[in-house]
């Protein structure tokens, strides 16, 4: 799908160089201005601006409702508290173990596709595409990824970064591939061995999987994993302080201080109320009903944003070559079916657009 996307740009930005009135815009000229490739700037110069782009779409498409994505919000949230309410009402009613340990199961994956769309909501928030008014979307925003332990505000301004410098191979946040440099050098999670003596193990790459799924989202917000090494707002040595939930991180510009700790307020909110809901109905019903269906969230979210990244026709670029229009071009559309276009709001399916229009 990115291939067809790109290969669509191009002919219409060479169809657009026989009009008067298009031309390749400041973001491709200063881009052009910077390479000495000349190969590299034939190439910038068939892609149009963003603004051509723009103009092709109709101008309804940038006009959300505020109704329209309420109704999404009342509909997410009442089948997960719906689902919530029946596991809790007849699953522990279930005699035979085996029975109710599947029960749970189905309900954990079930609730955490459901979660994924009332994550996605909140990330349309901090988009500004839940509605045309800044501070409703904040507001929502932070009411939807607090209820999901999601640092609302945290998340909020390094994944604008991280769309401001898709494909960047130096300030993207998201899933910046590491270079030959980085490969060769040792570290603890190669036990300081030569990763490319285990690169195709089996065994290896299952572990690696593992915790690239379970605990990849954690990791990124804690210790800025994954992101490019100049995506950071200044210099920091101590990796404690490269974390989401730091008011004055690394991460972050000092202005926005304020709004990481409103982040963490929602998120001890939160967790006070889980605190709460365990004294009540004890930690193993709380982690069944929540903790379980959370991993699965930030599964999906991790795989979800990895294969939108990752695929041997994606390219990252280099300083010199990197245009916004070319990094948001790099990504790839997904197909999940029914459970994309339904539960998850049709992020997988629509992913270079919402690169170029978030």
């Amino acid at each position: 799908m990115a291939t067809t996307v790109t290969s669509t740009v191009q002919t219409r930005s060479r169809a657009a160089k026989q009009q008067p009135d298009l031309h390749v815009p400041s973001l491709q000229v200063e881009a052009v201005a910077s390479s000495p490739d000349k190969a590299a700037v034939d190439e910038l110069q068939d892609f149009p601006d963003v603004r051509t782009i723009r103009s092709w779409i109709p101008a309804h498409c940038f006009q959300p409702t505020v109704a329209r994505s309420m109704s999404y919000v009342v509909r997410d949230y009442a089948l997960a508290l719906g689902l919530g309410y029946a596991a809790l009402r007849f699953i522990p009613q279930i005699d035979d173990f085996y029975w109710r340990s599947a029960a749970w199961l189905v309900y954990g994956y079930v609730q955490g596709l459901v979660c994924v769309g009332i994550w996605i909501l909140g990330h349309e928030c901090g988009h500004g595409a839940f509605s045309t008014h800044r501070r409703f979307n904040d507001v929502m925003g932070w009411i939807l990824h607090s209820s999901l332990l999601v640092p609302y505000f945290s998340w909020k301004y390094s994944h604008h970064r991280h769309h401001n410098h898709t494909g960047h191979m130096e300030k993207d946040m998201a899933f910046v591939p590491r270079t030959v440099a980085d490969r060769g050098r040792k570290r603890l999670a190669n036990l300081y061995m030569d990763s490319d003596l285990f690169e195709d193990t089996p065994v290896v790459q299952a572990v690696k999987l593992f915790f690239h799924q379970l605990v990849g989202w954690q990791t990124y917000l804690l210790i800025n994993a994954s992101a490019g090494k100049a995506s950071l707002q200044r210099d920091e040595k101590n990796w404690l302080r490269v974390s989401h939930f730091e008011p004055t991180s690394a991460v972050f510009r000092s202005n926005e201080a304020l709004f990481i700790a409103l982040s963490d307020l929602g998120l001890g909110l939160v967790a006070t109320a889980l605190y709460f809901a365990a004294q009540a109905v004890g930690w193993q019903t709380v982690t069944l009903l929540y903790i379980v269906p959370y991993l699965w969230v930030h599964h999906w979210l991790v795989a979800i944003t990895y294969l939108h990244h990752n695929h041997p026709e994606v390219h990252h670029y280099e300083p010199e070559a990197w245009t916004y229009v070319k990094g948001a071009l790099a990504t790839i559309d997904r197909d999940f079916g029914w459970v994309g276009r339904v539960l998850f709001h049709n992020i997988i399916d629509d992913h270079v657009v919402h690169h170029l229009f978030p």
